[in-house]
């Protein structure tokens, strides 16, 4: 197994996931403001949708979302030079997931302050097992139907992350399974983390529900 391979690939992966778009988008559009100065000042999608509006953060949302598909498929490309056994493939694939993700929420493209993680989540999840992606997506919208929160629709799907990897990814070998329900954990909890003053605003009945500027 050509590890020097795996690690470089690791290492795109996260420079990859370093190119926020909330933020590139943010410095040419409207006041040219870094978003992580504006509103909740979170460099992701429904901080642009509030603070920007619906192009831009469509426009962050398809970029955000490519970045996890890009990754994804560069792993699939190249599997083949890295010797990777087939049963060990998707927890490969998983990990450069997981290093896009980093790089997305903690870029050293922009002083290690990036968004939170879960466009990438979900962009990645497609490719790897679209169970797990169509799982995602429908726990977001009820929550976000019934509450009108996006925040707390995306830390009610972290949540659920690591036991819909676990569900779906039982017909691996023992270890990939193993190994990829124990980092979903990891990373679900990293994106928690990202949402701890979310978390802090929800408890006090302070977070703002579904506004759009449409300036």
């Amino acid at each position: 197994m050509n590890f020097k391979f795996i690690i470089f690939l690791l290492m795109f992966s996260y420079f990859l996931g370093g190119i926020n778009f909330s933020i590139i988008i943010s410095k040419f559009t409207g006041n040219k403001k870094d978003i992580r100065s504006m509103g909740s000042q979170n460099a992701g999608f429904s901080n642009v949708l509030r603070s920007l509006g619906v192009l831009p953060a469509v426009m962050t949302f398809v970029g955000d979302f490519l970045k996890g598909v890009a990754c994804t498929l560069v792993g699939k490309f190249f599997i083949t030079q890295c010797d990777i056994p087939s049963e060990n493939e998707f927890l490969f694939l998983f990990l450069l997931g997981l290093s896009c993700c980093i790089g997305h929420m903690w870029p050293c493209w922009f002083r290690f302050k990036g968004g939170k993680g879960i466009l990438t989540t979900w962009s990645f999840s497609l490719f790897l097992d679209w169970r797990i992606f169509v799982s995602l997506i429908a726990v977001f919208l009820i929550v976000l139907l019934l509450f009108k929160i996006i925040s707390l629709s995306s830390i009610v799907s972290a949540f659920v992350y690591p036991l819909l990897v676990f569900i779906f990814t039982n017909d691996l070998s023992k270890i990939s399974h193993l190994v990829s329900s124990i980092v979903s954990i990891f990373w679900a909890s990293l994106v928690i983390i990202k949402h701890r003053s979310n978390i802090k605003r929800l408890s006090l009945g302070l977070e703002n529900k579904i506004n759009i500027n449409k300036n």
